[in-house]
């Protein structure tokens, strides 16, 4: 074999280093691959589920690396495979038929070291082996798959495409059986390719981890995350254990590869995309928009696609939203034009708010009232809808903290806003769990975050000269 591989080399050997004149790309491996077709097919449509795919070079060669050592030990090494980086906070990865794999931003913030996520990638990459997305795919005809494709992605209504992706991405959604097999393999690939093969136990329980700490909030919506479509059984987390086991010790076999893991994720962009406005503490601010507003203490706000929810204590409730006005009418007469129910005409009040054109009314529905609030800026009204139970005496001070805070950003303002990132330290002698975690952004539970993103529990110590992930700016 040396001397064939010997005379290969010499036939082969040019002077002069230029690109092949026949390149072996994704695209002409792919071209006759019924499955790689099924996966084109269905591409567009995963992209705008999730808000686009996730843009930075760094990031990318990290998951590139990850992936390449595993596909050289996979079941089939000439399979190809596109992965793609989704810009969404949810915490998912998946599969579709031809090598398409998919994973979330959201997920590598959580992701401690690389075997984590060589463990999500390694599983997925199994059920592109196993052919069950064929096996799935013989159950539905695929002139109705294609013709969802087109009446989903060609539509702007955002609100339709999370409703999509709550149908449990009908072609990402295996059997439990197909999920085992597909965790058997995982974890073989994962100790073949050199990698710790506990992290697959060790990330299932960090998403377990994580599912508990967004069910604190019981309007989370996890419907886009990896728990809702892959089971999470605690016999599954004891399985993967096991056929790590093959490997050797728990913690004295495998590479979990943290250094360069996290040297990939510095600067990794956490939460809402910055075209969706940011929450500050009670303060939300969208550059794009050039607008701010603040909602009273004790208030947590939720950044929705459609609309920015907040909620606080006695039942009250927040909504603000816009609608585009190229018409320019009258806001009095936009309250009055039916989009309210329960509205009260007597009520309705053409005001300024900090220099801009509003109007005000109050609504009274089943237990309820409300306070309606417009504002126009341009060619959009912003409108606020506070709730409150019938009685209270919150509506009032509520609704007055809106209109009082609400204004257009300076330049300046605009300039100074950016986005949450996850941001590698070190820590230094004297840190503490609690001084890293006092400088987190983007949440009250600053605490229970940090522990989560950095894989620790609540006895778990800082070590000076070990790095840790933060949320900062």
């Amino acid at each position: 074999m040396l001397t064939s591989c010997q005379s290969l080399i010499e036939q082969s050997y040019e002077p002069t280093i230029a690109p092949s004149s026949n390149p072996q790309i994704v695209d002409e491996v792919q071209k006759n691959d019924p499955r790689a077709q099924m996966g084109a097919r269905e591409h567009p449509r995963i992209v705008a589920s999730y808000g686009g795919e996730y843009k930075d070079a760094k990031t990318e060669r990290l998951v590139a690396r990850i992936a390449g050592a595993l596909t050289q030990v996979s079941e089939n090494p000439n399979q190809s495979y596109r992965i793609t980086i989704l810009n969404s906070p949810a915490i998912n990865a998946f599969a579709l038929p031809g090598g398409y794999l998919y994973v979330t931003r959201g997920l590598l913030a959580l992701a401690d070291d690389a075997s984590e996520v060589a463990a999500v990638l390694s599983h997925e990459m199994a059920h592109v082996t196993a052919n069950h997305g064929i096996e799935r795919q013989k159950k539905e005809e695929a002139e109705v798959i294609a013709s969802r494709v087109v009446a989903e992605v060609l539509s702007s209504n955002i609100a339709g495409k999370q409703a999509l992706a709550r149908g449990k991405l009908r072609l990402a959604a295996f059997s439990r059986n197909q999920e085992l097999q597909a965790d058997v393999i995982g974890v073989r690939m994962l100790g073949e390719a050199g990698y710790d093969p506990y992290a697959a136990a060790r990330f299932l329980d960090s998403m377990a981890a994580y599912a508990r700490f967004t069910a604190v909030d019981p309007d989370a919506d996890q419907s886009l995350d990896f728990l809702s479509s892959h089971p999470n059984a605690p016999q599954r987390v004891e399985l993967a254990r096991m056929h790590a086991r093959a490997f050797g010790a728990e913690g004295q076999v495998g590479d979990r590869g943290r250094d360069y893991y996290l040297a990939g994720i510095d600067g990794l962009l956490y939460g809402d995309a910055p075209e969706e406005g940011y929450v500050r503490g009670q303060t939300f601010l969208h550059g794009k928009l050039g607008i701010r507003f603040d909602v009273p203490a004790g208030f947590q706000i939720d950044n929705k696609a459609d609309a920015v929810l907040a909620t606080g204590p006695g039942d009250v409730a927040i909504r603000f939203d816009g609608v585009a006005d190229s018409r320019g009418q009258n806001l009095v007469n936009y309250i009055s034009s039916g989009w309210v129910t329960g509205l009260r005409p007597d009520t309705i009040r053409s005001v300024s708010l900090n220099g801009l054109e509003a109007a005000t009314a109050r609504a009274a529905a089943d237990r309820w009232e409300f306070d309606v609030t417009v504002v126009r800026i341009d060619k959009k009204i912003y409108r606020f809808l506070t709730a409150v139970p019938t009685g209270s005496p919150a509506l009032d001070p509520t609704a007055n903290i809106l209109r009082n805070s609400f204004r257009k950003l300076t330049p300046a303002e605009v300039e100074s806003l950016k986005p949450l990132r996850v941001r590698v330290v070190t820590a230094r002698p004297g840190d503490t769990v609690a001084t890293l975690a006092g400088r987190m952004l983007g949440t009250d539970r600053k605490l229970d975050l940090f522990r989560l993103i950095n894989a620790m529990t609540v006895t778990s110590t800082v070590r000076p000269g070990e790095k840790y992930k933060i949320i900062a700016e």
